[in-house]
C-alpha cells in the first residue's frame, strides 16, 4: 500500500514536473519521503519566498507550471509574495503547503491558518486535500487551471494526517489533457481587417500574451505585411526585435516619453495579447478617442478607457495570419524615427567615463556583453524603469520584468530558475542593492546546485525609485537611505566571486570575466541616479516631433 503523499508525487511526475523548489518541514515529512524515489529533483532553498519566485520565473519562461513546496503556517505565508507575483504576472505556478492534521483544524491550534482562504484571492484555484482518492483529480485541475490562459497560481493544502494515509494502489494519475484553442469567427476577422484598412495611422501594442502563446513570429509577419509600427509593454520586451525598423520599443513608463507620440497620432490601436496589469489604458488612451481592436485568447477586461471597436478572440497566431490576409491596404509604417531618439540617447553615453556610472552607460555596455538569446532578469526598483526603456531586447523571453505585481526580490531567485531552465544561456540579473538584500541568501542555493549566474548590483545605498518619486512630487526625499555591506566580501563569504567596478571603462571586461568564471558572481556597480530626475525633467519638456 502506498501513501497519499506518494500518490501526490506520482501525479506531479505525470504532469511532467522535474523540479520542486522549497523547504522541508514537519508537516510535509511524508511528501519529502516520497520524493526520495522520485525522478523529481528537489531544490532546497533558503527562504520560501525564493522558492515561489523560482517557480514563478520557471513558469513564465517555459509555459509549464513551476512547483514550490512549504510547510504550514509561516512556511506557507512566506510563499505569498512570489506566488502573488506569478498570479498577476500570468506565470503558471502550483504551490503546495503542508497543513496540520484535520483533527485539529476546527479549533485554535499551533501554526494553523486557513490556508485555502488565505490563498484564494491571489490564485485561480485554491483547495485542500481531504481524502487520498481525490488527489489525481485535484492535481490535474490545479495544473490545468494554472497553465490555461490567463495562466496563474494554483494552491494545494495537504494536511499531514491525510498525507500519511494509505490508499488503493488502483488509483492512478489522470491523463494530461489540454483544451483545444479555438479560432476566431470569420466575421470578427473581417471586422478587424476593415477597421485596419480604414485607419490612417494604426499602431500595434503587443502584450505578454504574444510571448506566452508563442505568437511572436506571427506578430512580426503581421506588422511587416501591413507595415504597422509596434510598441511593446514591459512584459512583452523582445516580442519584436528592438532593431527592427517597425519597433517603437517599450511603452509603460508613467511619463510622457517619445513612444507616447505614436499613441497620440494613432487612430486605431491594435492590442495583441495585451493585459491591463501591464500598462493601464487610462495612461495611453486618456481621451477615449481611439478605435481599439483586441486580439487575444480571452475577452477584454471592462474599463471605461478600453471600449472595443472589435474583439477577436481565438488563437493569436491564427487571428493575425487571417486578418493580414483579409486586409487590402499597406500602411505607411510612419514612426518619424521616434525610436531614433532612444538610440541617440544611448549613443550619447557610449564613451561616458563618469563615475558613478550612469544607467544609460551600464545598459549600453551590458547589451554589448550579452548575446541576443541570453537572459536578463530585472529585479524591481529604479533600475527596472531604465531597463524597460533602454535595454534592447532582440528575442522573446530574454528580458524578464515583473510588472503585474512588481515584487522586489525576484532578481536572484529568478536568475537561478532561468539558468536551471536554460543552462546553455548566460543569465544575468540586474538588481538594486535593496532588492538584492531581500533574497541574497539564495546565492548559497545557486552555489550548492552549481548554477552559474551573474548578479549585477546597482549600488546607491537607498530605495532609489522611491527617492525619485518623492523628489518628483515634493522636491525632496526622506527615509529612503540605508547602509550596505561590502558586496564583494559578502559574495566571497558564500564562496562566490565578487568584483567591484571602479571605473566606467572596466564594466564590459568585468562582465565578460564574470561569465567566464562559470560560477556565481556578484558585480558591484555604483550608479548615478541623479539621472532619474534629469530624465523626469527631460520628459516633462518633451514635444513630439510630429
Amino acid at each position: 500500500m502506498a501513501t497519499a503523499a506518494e500518490l501526490l508525487i506520482r501525479c506531479l511526475e505525470n504532469e511532467g514536473v522535474d523540479k520542486i523548489f522549497g523547504i522541508p518541514g514537519e508537516e510535509n515529512l511524508h511528501v519529502m519521503h516520497a520524493l526520495r524515489d522520485s525522478s523529481i529533483e528537489f531544490i532546497t532553498v533558503r527562504h520560501e519566498q525564493g522558492a515561489a519566485f523560482m517557480a514563478d520565473v520557471h513558469g513564465r519562461l517555459t509555459g509549464k507550471a513551476g512547483v514550490c513546496l512549504a510547510t504550514l503556517g509561516p512556511g506557507a505565508t512566506n510563499l505569498i509574495t512570489g506566488f502573488a507575483d506569478a498570479n498577476m504576472d500570468r506565470a503558471p505556478v502550483v504551490a503546495i503547503a503542508g497543513q496540520g492534521a484535520t483533527t485539529r483544524m476546527h479549533k485554535e491550534s499551533h501554526q494553523i491558518l486557513d490556508l485555502v482562504s488565505l490563498f484564494k484571492p491571489i490564485s485561480k484555484y485554491s483547495v485542500e486535500i481531504l481524502e487520498p482518492e481525490i488527489i489525481p483529480e485535484l492535481v490535474r485541475k490545479a495544473f490545468k487551471d494554472a497553465q490555461a490562459e490567463k495562466p496563474g497560481g494554483a494552491f494545494i493544502s495537504f494536511p499531514e494526517n491525510i498525507a500519511g494515509e494509505t490508499f488503493d494502489d488502483a488509483i492512478l494519475p489522470l491523463k494530461v489533457q489540454s483544451p483545444f484553442t479555438p479560432n476566431a469567427p470569420q466575421v470578427k476577422i473581417q471586422q478587424a481587417a476593415e477597421l485596419i484598412d480604414a485607419a490612417k495611422f494604426p499602431l500595434i501594442m503587443a502584450g505578454n500574451g504574444v510571448i506566452r502563446n508563442r505568437a511572436t513570429d506571427a506578430l512580426l509577419s503581421f506588422a511587416e505585411s501591413l507595415n504597422i509600427p509596434v510598441a511593446e509593454t514591459f512584459m512583452a520586451k523582445g516580442s519584436i526585435p528592438f532593431s527592427h525598423p517597425l519597433s517603437l520599443g517599450t511603452v509603460g513608463l508613467q511619463a510622457r516619453d517619445y513612444i507616447a507620440c505614436g499613441f497620440d497620432r494613432a487612430d486605431v490601436i491594435i492590442c495583441i495579447g495585451y493585459d491591463m496589469v501591464e500598462y493601464h489604458p487610462h495612461l495611453w488612451h486618456p481621451d477615449k478617442d481611439k478605435k481599439i481592436i483586441h486580439i487575444d485568447l480571452n475577452y477584454a477586461e471592462v474599463d471605461a478607457h478600453y471600449i472595443l471597436q472589435s474583439g477577436v478572440l481565438g488563437d493569436i497566431t491564427d487571428s493575425l495570419t487571417r486578418i493580414a490576409a483579409q486586409t487590402k491596404k499597406t500602411h505607411a509604417g510612419k514612426t518619424d524615427n521616434l525610436k531614433g531618439i532612444i538610440m541617440e540617447e544611448l549613443d550619447n553615453y557610449t564613451e561616458d567615463k563618469s563615475y558613478p556610472l550612469k544607467p544609460q552607460k551600464i545598459l549600453f555596455d551590458t547589451r554589448k556583453v550579452l548575446a541576443d538569446e541570453d537572459i536578463l532578469i530585472s529585479d524591481v526598483g529604479a533600475h527596472k524603469m531604465w531597463i524597460a526603456r533602454l535595454y534592447r531586447a532582440e528575442a522573446p523571453n530574454t528580458c524578464i520584468i515583473s510588472n503585474g505585481f512588481a515584487a522586489m526580490g525576484i532578481g536572484v531567485p529568478g536568475a537561478i530558475a532561468a539558468k536551471m531552465a536554460y543552462p546553455q544561456k548566460n543569465v544575468l540579473t540586474i538588481t538594486g542593492d535593496a532588492g538584492f538584500m531581500m533574497n541574497s541568501q539564495e546565492i548559497e542555493t545557486a552555489l550548492r546546485n552549481n548554477v552559474a549566474i551573474v548578479i549585477m548590483i546597482w549600488n546607491d545605498s537607498e530605495y532609489g525609485l522611491i527617492t525619485w518619486h518623492q523628489e518628483e512630487h515634493f522636491g525632496h526625499s526622506n527615509n529612503t537611505t540605508f547602509n550596505n555591506p561590502d558586496f564583494v566580501k559578502y559574495a566571497e563569504s558564500f564562496g562566490a566571486k565578487g568584483y567591484r567596478v571602479e571605473k566606467a571603462e572596466d564594466l564590459v571586461g568585468t562582465l565578460q570575466r564574470a561569465f567566464d568564471d562559470n560560477t556565481v558572481v556578484v558585480v558591484d556597480v555604483a550608479v548615478d541616479y541623479s539621472e532619474n530626475m534629469k530624465l523626469t525633467e527631460k520628459l516633462g519638456k518633451f514635444v513630439c516631433p510630429i
